[in-house]
């Protein structure tokens, strides 16, 4: 048996848990690991905060309404900006998360530093960070970790350290994408374990 849901939710931060939440009581009645779920949960709330600050301007963002879901009509009323997208497939072995926005994307060129010129207090890297935003192998970023002061710029890497595959991505026209998939270990007699 597998299962999968999709959330069309506000770009508000108080989208945010009620996505994780969403995730963390499907996986639950499912019967998968809470080790596992706590780390998908985790990502998950990485990358819908991404989508939230970074996933489009804040017209149509729905502010002064309600909270998360946007009703179906919504899509077509020009507000994609204030949107974006949570999709979850669960099977027998693996969960994989799809998180889609409406903003600009990723950039199809976006190095911030190389290994050789890492900042101050950090070594240089012999396998940086690597993405394929745009899903072109040949137009890769390298992205070092912030500074220790920054207050922002980990959840990138906080994905890539709690999944087991990553891919940062655009959509054709607009939008980017941040999917991940983790093995799933599971309780004894979980509802969808590998039989």
């Amino acid at each position: 048996m597998s299962m999968w849901w999709s959330l069309h939710l506000r770009r508000e931060a108080a989208s945010v848990p009620l996505a994780r939440r969403f995730l963390l009581g499907t996986m639950e009645t499912a019967g998968v690991d809470p080790d596992i779920s706590y780390d998908l949960s985790v990502a998950l709330s990485e990358a819908c905060a991404n989508a939230v600050e970074h996933g489009g301007d804040r017209r149509g963002t729905g502010e002064a309404g309600g909270v998360g879901l946007v009703p179906a009509d919504d899509e077509q009323s020009g507000h994609a900006c204030g949107r974006y997208r949570v999709t979850a497939y669960l099977d027998g072995e693996k969960c994989r998360i799809e998180v889609a926005d409406s903003g600009p994307g990723f950039p199809s060129r976006r190095t911030l530093r190389t290994a050789a010129q890492s900042p101050a207090g950090y070594p240089a890297d012999p396998q940086p960070y690597v993405a394929h935003p745009t899903g072109d192998p040949s137009r890769t970023c390298t992205v070092m970790p912030p500074p220790e002061t920054a207050e922002s710029g980990r959840g990138l890497g906080l994905i890539e350290e709690l999944a087991d595959h990553v891919h940062f991505g655009n959509r054709p026209g607009r939008g980017a994408v941040v999917s991940f998939d983790k093995i799933l270990k599971w309780r004894e007699g979980a509802l969808l374990m590998v039989s």
